[in-house]
């Protein structure tokens, strides 16, 4: 199962796309709130500003229909448990302290990937960040449950795990540095 894009890119459109939206809805506010304050009548028909509603709220709709197919996770997180993995890893947590099953987690390219983080403790936070610290996923641990996330990664890189929750002052130092190796691909 390849995905068309990574998180990187997502998160840029989406910026994009939903600052210009954002946008639209303030200048809507603006223009409500400029006609209930002015005197005299208004020059702009009721017509106008239901028009201008409807359209984005077909935006906003259209936003969401349109990204569901771009965003490289929804197809796991929806059909996940039917869905097939190539590597799987148990992890477990205890005493803010990661137990990988080996030193370094070695990833192939374009094949889902499962992983499965136990904590014995506390909840914590399980999240895998690039080198340059933009984070590629992340997803809380409970205690008592396996905490799943599938991942198909799409091109060579290191990444290092984090705990991305709030577990007491020794979480924030929770980093296991170059612990996943992704290799394999060819771009």
């Amino acid at each position: 199962m390849k995905s068309a894009v990574d998180s990187n890119t997502v998160l840029w459109g989406q910026t994009i796309i939903y600052t210009a939206y954002v946008l639209a809805i303030m200048a809507l506010m603006a223009w409500f709130a400029y006609n209930i304050v002015r005197t005299g009548p208004s020059k702009i028909k009721p017509a106008v500003f239901y028009a201008f509603v409807a359209f984005l709220v077909t935006t906003g709709v259209s936003l969401h229909i349109i990204t569901y197919n771009t965003i490289p996770w929804t197809k796991v997180d929806l059909h996940g448990k039917n869905t097939p993995t190539a590597q799987q890893f148990e992890i477990t947590v205890a005493d803010h302290k990661f137990q990988l099953p080996s030193e370094r987690l070695d990833v192939q390219c374009g094949k889902l990937v499962e992983f499965n983080v136990i904590s014995k403790d506390l909840t914590y936070g399980f999240g895998l960040f690039r080198s340059d610290n933009s984070m590629v996923f992340q997803m809380q641990v409970i205690p008592g449950h396996d905490n799943i996330i599938k991942w198909n990664f799409l091109k060579n890189e290191v990444l290092s795990i984090r705990s991305t929750e709030y577990s007491g002052p020794e979480g924030s130092q929770m980093i296991v540095k170059d612990a996943v190796h992704v290799t394999g691909c060819t771009k």
